[in-house]
């Protein structure tokens, strides 16, 4: 079964009283995995996951978006600051399922 996938992202900051900087996965993709890891999902609908950005791998998870309909992925600041990541930037992201 495909557990690792990969993409390209637009990153986003979510504006609210911290400033979470977010990926968000593509609805084909969210949809699939969806669909076929519904019973592996954790807290908040979570799914644990190693990420791959740049020379960067660490382990954190997805989460559901109800607004967008798809998974997103959060952003540690160290990560952006390593990889110098902003607002608006698009990044190409390899997530494997941790499952």
């Amino acid at each position: 079964m495909k557990t690792k996938f990969t993409f390209i992202s637009n990153v986003w900051m979510y504006d609210g009283p911290a400033k979470w900087f977010f990926a968000g996965l593509p609805k084909d993709m969210s949809a699939d995995i969806h669909e076929r890891f519904k019973k592996a999902k954790r807290g908040w609908g979570s799914l644990p996951v190693e990420v791959t950005v740049g020379s960067s791998v660490w382990n954190t998870s997805i989460f559901p978006d109800s607004k967008t309909k798809t998974f997103v992925l959060p952003l540690k600041a160290k990560i952006r600051k390593k990889e110098s990541i902003r607002d608006g930037s698009t990044i190409q992201i390899q997530i494997k399922l941790r499952l």
